[in-house]
């Protein structure tokens, strides 16, 4: 496979990120067991097959479509069963499981960045076509988990940041506060797509998401074209 083909291309974004995201709902899953809510554990989620988490929308369609656009490329995987009522502290614990999924995406950015770093020393000296693409997917996987970190800790329900402001605000007021989820989906289209369409100046992603990724990845020496 040559590295200027599209199919080279749309691995080397797609493989990390369906490692990225099913790791980051795997995340929330053992989290949510370990402060007793079984529920992810029962449904056989706490797997780390892809196939049990894969959203043929999320994790395969929407991402295909930004890799061939050059837009940044993100998605997400089925999204893990928590009751929350089942948690010893549900307010405190739902936070922790909520801030779970950020939290494993930035752990992997630090092993993918020490990869990274580690590629160039144990590579021979003419490295063909399979330690481009290794390196490829490195450098992406560690972008991919630092844009997935931020974009989740978006304070929109039902992001995972979303349920860190519900566990912050008082009890009547975050029940109102998480209706907002059921609106997730036409809320997203709105400032991602519609939002930056009528106005450049207003794209949530290039403003508010894109420059901490990059700043991040500039401290772990890395930069992605």
């Amino acid at each position: 496979m040559s590295p200027e083909s599209l199919p080279f291309q749309i691995a080397t974004w797609l493989i990390p990120l369906v490692i990225a995201i099913v790791l980051h709902e795997v995340s929330h899953g053992w989290v949510a067991n370990a402060f007793g809510d079984p529920t992810a554990r029962d449904k056989g989620r706490l797997s780390l097959n892809p196939i049990r988490h894969v959203d043929p929308i999320g994790t395969v369609a929407l991402p295909l479509v930004l890799a061939v656009s050059g837009a940044p490329v993100f998605g997400w995987a089925k999204p893990v069963p928590v009751v929350a009522q089942r948690l010893r502290n549900p307010r405190l614990h739902m936070m922790l499981v909520a801030l779970a999924g950020p939290g494993m995406n930035f752990a992997l950015a630090l092993i993918g960045a020490a990869a990274v770093a580690l590629v160039p020393g144990i590579a021979p000296a003419d490295p063909g076509v399979g330690w481009l693409f290794l390196y490829l997917n490195l450098l992406n996987f560690v972008a991919i988990n630092i844009f997935l970190a931020i974009f989740n800790l978006l304070p929109i329900p039902p992001f995972d940041g979303g349920h860190v402001v519900q566990g912050l605000l008082p009890p009547p007021l975050a029940a109102r506060y998480a209706r907002l989820g059921r609106f997730a989906l036409p809320i997203l289209i709105f400032l991602l797509l519609i939002l930056p369409m009528i106005s450049p100046q207003t794209n949530l992603v290039a403003r508010l998401i894109l420059p901490p990724v990059r700043a991040i990845l500039g401290l772990l020496g890395i930069t992605i074209g």
